[in-house]
């Protein structure tokens, strides 16, 4: 679990920095205080406190003179650096050579690219913790060159937000793992029935800020309680060149599963929105859109049997466009009767967007 540190601000009221640690201790890894609040900080549940004071449980320093006599002493030391320009990145560096438990990167200018040299630098010689002012701030310094800091210390001075923040720390960690358990997808096999070519119609291509590989794709359907497994556009064809951010989805109407189990319209996405990858074991995760192509094209409407019941999606008519099986993948060009596609199903309807597993909805 990454680190989550709080800085406390020593112009707060005395009364006001014991609420700040009392509500906050349980998620904290260690509090930054002043020698002067020491006392009232472990008073008030502080597990673990830095500070200038050998007092504290970590000595916080500036530099690497100040590096070294803690290390004298005995003390963990944690080196505090504002990053302006290249040689504040070498002093991190420095420090981080020195053996110096934490390092404390404060960006206050650049924020990212600073962050990505030093991370480069030294992951794994030292723990790299950014300092942040918001929720925002956080996310980026988790995710910074995929590798991310090791803990976040802020300067918040509301507890709620700093839970929110605390909740980004558990958050990356998931991702990490790339699976969210609560969003693995059931997928069954089902029969192909029908493969019927349509007029033209509105279909939408989802570009994501993401790679996919083959057997991943998205859930699309007409109806909200069967979705098919659509491949992203990952193989090389004579005609046209891969392209792995892309999903085209279908008919500008169809429902998509999206994040935390709920359903969306294809004609509601626009960049920025989340939408969730799945691949053929039903391992999911998010990613950003891009972009939304919407053209018109010639459609294809899909009809399965799955588990008694008949699930449909309409599709461009286009040899590009595939559906996952449990071995592979089939262009719908190559659809037909008997052939076996992958497809999530769910009991009851959608309130927009949202299961509601008792109701009764039907469509056809």
């Amino acid at each position: 679990m990454r680190e989550l540190w709080i800085k406390i601000d020593p112009s707060l009221k005395t009364e006001e920095k014991k609420r700040l640690i009392e509500k906050t201790a349980q998620f904290t890894s260690t509090f930054i205080v002043e020698a002067e609040d020491i006392k009232i900080a472990r008073e008030s549940g502080a597990k673990s406190l830095a500070s200038t004071s050998d007092a504290g449980d970590i000595l916080l320093v500036d530099s690497r003179e100040a590096l070294k006599r803690a290390k004298k002493k005995g003390k963990k030391a944690c080196v505090f650096i504002s990053v302006r320009n290249k040689g504040d990145e070498e002093e991190i560096i420095s420090a981080a050579e020195a053996s110096a438990e934490y390092v404390i990167a404060a960006c206050p200018d650049w924020k990212v690219i600073p962050l990505e040299n030093i991370i480069a630098a030294i992951h794994g010689k030292t723990k790299l913790m950014a300092l942040v002012s918001t929720i925002e701030e956080g996310r980026t310094a988790l995710e910074t060159l995929e590798i991310g800091v090791d803990g976040i210390v802020t300067n918040m001075k509301d507890s709620k937000e700093i839970k929110k923040l605390y909740n980004a720390i558990k958050g990356v960690k998931i991702r990490a793992a790339e699976i969210e358990s609560s969003e693995r997808m059931s997928l069954l096999s089902a029969e192909i029935s029908e493969v019927k070519p349509l007029g033209s119609g509105a279909r939408v291509c989802i570009d994501t800020c993401d790679l996919m590989k083959e057997g991943e794709g998205m859930l699309v359907g007409c109806q909200s309680s069967g979705l098919f497994l659509v491949e992203a556009e990952v193989h090389e064809t004579p005609f046209v060149a891969p392209r792995p951010f892309r999903v085209n989805a279908g008919s500008i109407a169809l429902y998509i599963l999206a994040p935390e189990g709920k359903t969306r319209y294809l004609s509601e996405l626009k960049a920025g929105d989340e939408v969730l990858i799945v691949d053929r074991e039903g391992k999911s995760r998010r990613a950003n859109i891009c972009r939304v192509k919407i053209e018109w094209r010639p459609l294809l409407l899909v009809e399965a049997i799955c588990q008694g019941r008949t699930v449909k999606t309409i599709l461009q008519n286009a040899e590009t466009i595939r559906i996952v099986t449990e071995e592979g993948s089939k262009s719908v060009s190559d659809l037909k009767p008997g052939d076996k596609v992958l497809v999530h199903l769910e009991e009851g309807g959608r309130h927009f967007g949202t299961l509601v597993k008792e109701e009764r909805v039907i469509e056809r």
